[in-house]
């Protein structure tokens, strides 16, 4: 969900970072907060009904749209807690129809010019091989992307891609509320407003955290979401009650990593989309500046960020099916030494976590925060090297390995840098109704829209799912890759002195996903006069 769980007990309320102001005000909420007071919501994914416009040519009117929707739905700042939200974010169709010059779209990073279809970033990440979907995608391959172009015989530019979606997006609105009636009223309101300016909702998700009896707020699986988060720091721009937010041991990631124009993990001002100077005047483009642009530009991506949204389809009648499964199997095999041995304890191995977040170790869980949640502060080369509790090829461990892939003391801290070098903010939530442990597939659609938020998606989120989730050689592994999102494989489970080996299926299916661009709220206003 982006947050951390959040729990009914009498704890003390763990204390969140913010942004300083005036960049509160100039950075889209979603950045900053999951939204974990506003339960409901819907994700509508948006379809322009116009022509793309000429290189050259503004967008002659084209950015009225966005002023119909601020009346509507107002897209929200940071710069405090609103009774309703709304995030606006767009794919490389989207924001070639805006009038944005070839100029401005060709400095937009590869990976999104490109878009997630392009045929060997689908191969990177799992989806598509030789021309195949995979069993991760749903049949007959995902319902929607942005449909980015074909662009043969340019440099830097992708030769392939793969066949084209029915359904073409061009921009994600999130929606964000305290009351599902209201939400369904907010969302109908803003698909009469928008189809005024030729804009379709094409397609659109529930957004739902469903807090159960705990307080916890769950996936589809039964397993809390969002525990574990990274923490930005930039000293002057991120806070911690009130002060400057300090560098976090085990999560501390800079803010250039999120935030287009802040110093990055290689301790530059991570790059971002530029636009030409209007010379002509014809263009209002004072909310820009100049600053961090070459000379003649203005800093379009300032503030903002790259957004990764994947729409993935869970499999809850399998998951569990596949649990009791391997526990049978284990059991038959050792009935002296597996009498303990459930679908629980397997899929607890399977995430690396217990259903309420609390982490596996080598002597049971670990115990509660300070918070009364599930303790985040913690490495895995002292307190599980050899993964007896938490095994090496679980979600939790491929997902941030933290300290466990160094290979001595010397080298944890490098490791444990290098790992966050690689960390996103997440932002998703899950969608479809709940289908109770042990009931038969309903056969409805049900699982988790993954977003999440980063400023370089080759380094960042691409290299999570490719070098990390499915890599069959992680950690010394073998022929295994992530239990929880990957193919039908296997998972090894580390005992001492012996070792179990079990059976997964494929649990999680890829329906829909593509690469936004989030714009700051000055990128938002420049958008708005074209």
């Amino acid at each position: 969900m982006g947050e951390r769980p959040v729990s009914t007990q009498d704890w003390r309320k763990r204390p969140g970072w913010k942004l300083r102001p005036p960049l509160d005000e100039q950075t889209q909420a979603i950045v900053v907060s999951g939204f974990g007071g506003l339960p409901t919501g819907w994700a509508l994914f948006l379809e322009f009904g116009w022509p793309d416009a000429a290189d050259g040519e503004s967008g002659g009117g084209r950015g009225a749209w966005l002023k119909t929707l601020a009346q509507v739905a107002p897209v929200t700042d940071a710069d405090g807690r609103e009774e309703r939200v709304a995030s606006l974010a767009f794919t490389y169709t989207g924001l070639a129809k805006t009038g944005l010059s070839e100029a401005t779209l060709r400095s937009f990073a590869p990976p999104f010019r490109e878009g997630m279809y392009q045929e060997d970033r689908l191969r990177r990440l799992g989806d598509r091989r030789s021309g195949e979907w995979q069993k991760t995608v749903i049949p007959g391959g995902p319902r929607w992307s942005g449909n980015v172009p074909v662009r043969i015989g340019e440099p830097s530019e992708p030769a392939e891609r793969a066949s084209p979606t029915d359904i073409t997006v061009h921009a994600l609105l999130m929606i964000y509320e305290a009351d599902g009636e209201r939400a369904d009223a907010w969302a109908r309101d803003i698909e009469t407003a928008l189809a005024g300016h030729s804009i379709r909702i094409v397609h659109r998700l529930p957004l739902e955290l469903r807090l159960d009896e705990k307080g916890i707020g769950r996936e589809h699986f039964g397993y809390a979401d969002g525990v574990s988060q990274p923490i930005p720091f930039e000293e002057g721009s991120v806070v911690l009650d009130g002060k400057d937010c300090p560098k976090d041991v085990w999560h501390g990631v800079p803010l250039g990593d999120f935030l287009i124009g802040h110093t990055d993990a290689h301790h530059e001002k991570s790059p971002g989309p530029v636009v030409p100077i209007d010379s002509e005047g014809k263009i209002d483009q004072s909310m820009l500046t100049a600053e961090g642009a070459p000379a003649g530009f203005l800093n379009f991506g300032l503030n903002g960020s790259y957004m990764v949204v994947r729409e993935l389809k869970q499999d809850v009648a399998q998951f569990w099916e596949s649990m009791e499964k391997g526990a049978a199997h284990l059991r038959a095999r050792d009935p002296d030494n597996t009498p303990d041995v459930t679908a629980d304890w397997i899929a607890n191995r399977v995430v690396g976590r217990n259903t309420d977040g609390a982490l596996l170790c080598p002597k049971g869980f670990l115990p509660p925060d300070a918070y009364g949640q599930p303790e985040n502060e913690f490495g895995f080369f002292a307190s599980d090297y050899q993964g007896h509790g938490c095994p090496p090829g679980s979600h939790v461990r491929r997902a941030n390995p933290r300290d466990a892939l160094a290979p001595n003391e010397g080298a944890r801290q490098t490791l444990l840098d290098a790992a966050n070098n690689h960390r996103i903010l997440r932002r998703g939530r899950k969608y479809g109704t709940t289908l109770a442990r042990g009931a038969p597939d309903d056969g409805k659609d049900r699982g988790l829209l993954f977003v999440c938020l980063n400023t370089d998606i080759a380094r960042q989120f691409e290299f999570v799912q490719q070098t990390w989730l499915l890599n069959s050689t992680f950690a010394t592994l073998y022929h295994e890759t992530d239990p929880l999102i990957g193919p039908p494989g296997k998972l090894t489970i580390r005992e001492d002195p012996l070792r179990r080996i079990v059976d997964v299926e494929t649990f999680v299916q890829l329906a829909g996903g593509e690469y936004f661009f989030l714009p700051s709220m000055a990128a938002l206003a420049y958008l708005a006069v074209l």
